[in-house]
């Protein structure tokens, strides 16, 4: 089960609710100085062994304050997209510009080109979607034909869960379907993730069984180092079990056919009309369709 906290959510168009960050103490409240040191060392252990080491663009959905950036020093382009405007700006405050592009965007209506990017990361998001198969394609549509995948979701059928359910004290966690245990805040079952990335255009090549040891007590009575490294160890050979409560996969996109070079290289589309690229201005961004205006504001583009 996820430890996200619960927030509010806004609606966008088509009524889709969206778990909004914007003006939270994430970072503080939930990451730093908060004792999940282990959580996050186990999770850069799994990105590590399924990210490729270098490429083109890479996009990280969900990035919020940027916790994984450091990660991707093998990209000439890293995209940092997220819906809270504000963690951007905190991430953008301590990575600054250069390789990083900030993007404040609804991932049901992402706002980059078609093949734009060769790496997609969605780490700790897709429990917070109401609409999985609507961000799947969009996700599809931006990467590059046999772009890589990575995405990380909350398993419902993790060992705590089934022993809860065996004790009558709990959901049932081999039920395929989605369990929203709070607003916004659901676990998957594994085949059905795998169902949904397939129907989306994806083909599954790796899975990691990640972050066992989450339970308060473990962390409070072993060294973070040593649960870091057991997690490590725990990661590929348990990963055909998937009793853990995150599971990592690496998927490539499937695409009939490549774009041109000098299409790949086009990196925003209106989320309006669909029309790319944007014309760049110099404190926005213009469609030459729809004549909708996209502001640049504090080196953040901004599709909300």
């Amino acid at each position: 089960m996820t430890e996200e906290m619960p927030l509010s959510a806004n609606t966008t168009p088509p009524a889709l609710p969206i778990c909004d960050y914007e003006g939270s103490t994430y970072r503080t409240d939930f990451w730093e100085g908060r004792g999940r040191e282990y959580e996050d060392g186990a999770e850069r252990i799994a990105l590590r062994r399924l990210l490729p080491p270098t490429g083109r663009r890479l996009l990280d959905v969900g990035a919020g304050f940027g916790r994984l950036a450091p990660l991707y020093a093998g990209y000439d382009e890293v995209i940092l997209l997220d819906y809270s405007r504000s963690q951007l700006e905190y991430a953008r405050q301590r990575l600054g510009d250069g390789r990083f592009i900030y993007v404040a965007a609804d991932l049901y209506r992402l706002p980059l080109a078609s093949d734009a990017v060769d790496t997609t990361v969605m780490v700790r998001v897709l429990h917070h979607l109401a609409d999985v198969p609507l961000a799947l394609g969009q996700i599809h549509r931006v990467l590059a034909a046999q772009g890589t995948f990575i995405l990380e979701f909350a398993n419902k059928r993790h060992a705590k869960n089934i022993l809860r359910y065996l004790l009558r004290r709990g959901m049932n966690p081999f039920d395929p379907l989605p369990y929203e245990f709070a607003p916004l805040h659901y676990d998957f079952h594994p085949r059905w993730v795998r169902q949904q990335l397939g129907a989306a255009g994806f083909k599954v090549e790796q899975r990691l069984a990640v972050s066992f040891f989450r339970a308060a007590l473990c962390k409070r009575l072993v060294p973070t180092k040593l649960l870091i490294a057991a997690d490590g160890a725990l990661q590929r050979v348990s990963a055909p079990l998937a009793l853990s409560p995150s599971i990592f996969l690496r998927s490539r996109a499937q695409k009939a056919a490549e774009r041109p070079p000098a299409e790949r290289n086009r990196l925003f589309r209106c989320p309006t009309c669909g029309a790319e690229p944007l014309e760049q201005g110099e404190q926005a961004l213009h469609c030459p369709n729809c004549a909708a205006r996209w502001p640049i504001e504090g080196g953040i583009y901004i599709f909300k």
